[in-house]
């Protein structure tokens, strides 16, 4: 008998880059489907790239399924796949953005069975284009979320 996987798919956003943006989160298990998104008055795109699997992560209740995560972010995908973000972990991110977001991964990740997937943005996956709409539409919502981590880094003196 096959074992049960939670797919997960995910998109980030930001308009203006930086700027406002968002996240949006389908996450699949068996015949259950669930939608998450939210937004945030200035951030990046890859900040909310990598926010979307953190967020994902967070809300699984078992760490007893393989994670299968599909995202349209190299950034993300290849920086677990190909060992990039181990290394900047052993250089203390020297040079790299995002440490903060970086190491939330790293640390949720060590409890789950997770296998990164690429897929191509804006083309033919229906799931991927919805959280495409799902992290855009979070980014142009009134109330936006604070990014304090960030904000805190782009108002620090030089």
């Amino acid at each position: 008998m096959e074992r049960k996987r939670i797919v997960i798919y995910t998109d980030g956003s930001a308009r203006g880059n930086p700027g406002p943006g968002g996240y949006g989160i389908v996450m699949m298990f068996g015949e259950h489907r669930k939608e998450f998104s939210a937004g945030y008055r200035m951030t990046t795109n890859n900040r909310m790239e990598l926010l979307a699997v953190i967020k994902a992560l967070e809300m699984l209740k078992t760490n007893a399924h393989e994670i299968l995560i599909y995202t349209d972010s190299k950034y993300v995908a290849d920086a677990v796949t190909l060992g990039w973000l181990n290394n900047w972990i052993s250089k203390g991110f020297k040079g790299k953005k995002n440490k903060d977001l970086w190491m939330k991964y790293f640390n949720l990740s060590k409890k789950f069975a997770i296998k990164f997937h690429w897929v191509k943005g804006h083309a033919e996956n229906i799931y991927n284009n919805r959280c495409d709409e799902l992290a855009t539409s979070a980014a142009m919502n009134s109330g936006l979320l604070i990014d304090s981590e960030y904000e805190k880094g782009i108002n620090a003196p030089d």
